[in-house]
């Protein structure tokens, strides 16, 4: 097996060993497969990566080209599946990501932090609007699972399922964290700035 290349281990890169793991494909498949199953919508993907992901892993022998197809007047276009060392690498990224995650930042922990330099009054607001945001995201999420979950199953939609327990979690937090605000169980005199 290679060396381990640890720049890629990123979410495009788990994201095509996975898609390749399934059956050799090129990437135009594997973004209408990204797209067809709103994993964009989970993995932060960004859009213009995917090709970065494919040169890395195969650079790092993970994944290799096994031919070139044509259709019509489209571009060639290559494909791609994977290698003994990308199934042996995305067997331990997966083991490893499901034990122990990385500890992510979170810019809302981040703002809570310093909560202090807004009035009660004016983190009321905000987390008013944040509990909005998570309440539409629940919905959303919801909506895609329930469209999706016929077509491809309840396996494919585990992070979707965990996103709306997430988002659950916190909305009945903020909830509750308005509540005492709203209720003066909760307050503070606003951090004024020297000067």
């Amino acid at each position: 097996m290679p060396p381990k290349d640890p720049t890629a281990r990123n979410l495009w890169c788990l994201t095509v060993l996975c898609l390749l793991r399934e059956r050799p494909m090129h990437p135009y498949e594997m973004q209408r497969l990204i797209r067809q199953r709103h994993k964009e919508d989970f993995l932060d993907l960004k859009r213009g990566s995917l090709y970065h992901a494919i040169k890395r892993l195969a650079k790092a022998g993970m994944i290799e080209e096994v031919g070139t197809s044509r259709e019509g007047k489209r571009p060639e276009r290559t494909d791609y599946k994977l290698t003994a060392a990308g199934e042996q690498e995305l067997q331990e990224w997966l083991r490893q990501l499901l034990a122990k995650p990385a500890r992510e930042r979170s810019s809302f922990v981040a703002a809570l932090s310093y909560i202090c330099h807004l009035s009660p009054e004016e983190a009321v607001d905000q987390l008013e609007l944040r509990a909005h945001d998570l309440d539409c995201g629940i919905v959303a999420t919801k909506a895609v699972m329930e469209s999706l979950t016929p077509h491809i199953g309840r396996l494919p939609l585990l992070e979707a399922e965990y996103v709306i327990a997430q988002r659950k979690s916190e909305l009945e937090w903020v909830r509750s964290l308005i509540e005492e605000l709203r209720t003066g169980r909760l307050s503070w005199a606003r951090v004024v700035a020297s000067g």
